[in-house]
């Protein structure tokens, strides 16, 4: 099968109900989004599907076939980091960092569809996002800083 990850035309030999996280992960090598919950309740494994932040835990190989994948890996450009990573460096926004890559995708799509949004706009987004540390305040104002 092939799949269209961070601008590049991968071929993997997987069971098309695998999860697009374990794919990414173990076929692939893309170890920035993390393992969660495994429901797709957490954030820590979003990446991008056509630019739309989306849960890879549960999401099955089959239906991204003909979409655009998106890692955190592949958020920035020509080896240069994402404003929205940028940022959540620049904020010291990371507590443990498990939940970063999720929220960093979020945001970037937020920002891609929303380029000056709201602190009220920033949390809605980030909504299904878990940070265990606690770090929400610092990584709003990350966001903030990025747009």
């Amino acid at each position: 099968m092939q799949l269209q990850v961070n601008g590049v035309t991968r071929t993997v030999e997987a069971d098309p109900d695998a999860p697009l996280l374990n794919v990414l992960r173990n076929d692939l090598g893309l170890v920035g989004s993390r393992f969660g919950c495994g429901s797709g309740l957490c954030g820590a494994c979003f990446v991008l599907i056509d630019g739309r932040a989306m849960a890879s835990c549960d999401l099955p190989l089959s239906f991204v076939l003909d979409k655009k994948i998106t890692t955190v890996e592949g958020l920035g450009g020509n080896g240069e980091l994402h404003p929205v990573q940028k940022a959540l460096i620049e904020e010291q926004a990371a507590q443990c960092g498990f939940c970063m890559s999720g929220i960093a995708v979020s945001a970037a799509a937020l920002l891609q569809n929303n380029p000056r949004p709201t602190e009220t706009e920033v949390r809605a987004a980030l909504d299904r996002n878990l940070c265990r540390c606690g770090s929400h305040n610092r990584v709003v104002r990350a966001i903030l800083r990025a747009r």
